[in-house]
């Protein structure tokens, strides 16, 4: 419990815990960061960690001097190519044996189903959209790798969606985070950030498992 509420406070505040980490540990906080992406990514047990908000936050620490930024834009770009590369060979290994898994403490049978919906339906564009939906954007490549996607299409698509996502989400967090209006309410907009695009992909999840039941009763 008391490490949920640590995760939940961290992702809600992570422009404090950063800054906090900064002012302590200097230069580890790169460390850091390509850790937190690389989980997030890369793992499809963590898709709670916090992607956008961090790149945002990222950017407005850069903005504000405390980070530099072409170092902080490459650790960000490596660990999100490299997490999404280790979930599509996850994927790949495991194969058609994830349709069978029920919905645990470890996997969000809800969220794989929104994934799964969305990359049926979209093909490898999904991997460029996904990096920007929380939940989906750790299910997608994952999902690639059961639906046994080309390695080469994959990884094009990978690249081009980090790109997109880190330069783009952090260069906002650069132009930005620094605005007063922005600092007044910087929560707010971390937590926009996280439940919208997080109702977006329960709301395909649901739909998702809402045309399975129908095509099951056919």
């Amino acid at each position: 419990m008391e490490l949920l509420a640590f995760l939940i406070d961290f992702i809600l505040h992570v422009d404090r815990h950063i800054a906090a980490f900064v002012a302590q540990y200097g230069a580890w906080v790169y460390a850091l960061l390509f850790a937190i992406v690389f989980v997030e990514t890369g793992l499809v047990v963590m898709p709670l960690l916090p992607g956008d908000s961090l790149l945002f936050v990222v950017g407005t620490l850069c903005g504000a001097g405390v980070m530099n930024l072409p170092l902080a834009i490459t650790v960000l770009l490596v660990a999100a190519i490299l997490g999404d590369q280790c979930n599509y060979s996850i994927g790949r290994r495991v194969g058609p044996r994830v349709f069978q898994w029920e919905q645990s403490r470890f996997f969000n049978r809800r969220a794989f189903d929104a994934a799964h919906e969305f990359y049926e339906k979209n093909g490898g564009i999904t991997i460029v959209i996904a990096r920007f939906m929380p939940f989906i954007r750790t299910f997608a490549p994952f999902v690639a790798g059961v639906a046994q996607m080309n390695r080469a299409r994959f990884t094009a698509y990978n690249i081009g969606g980090a790109l997109l996502w880190v330069v783009g989400v952090t260069l906002a967090g650069v132009m930005f985070g620094n605005i007063p209006w922005v600092q007044a309410n910087l929560s707010k907009i971390i937590w926009a950030m996280i439940v919208i695009p997080g109702l977006i992909a329960i709301y395909g999840g649901w739909r998702a498992a809402r045309r399975e039941k129908q095509a099951a009763g056919a």
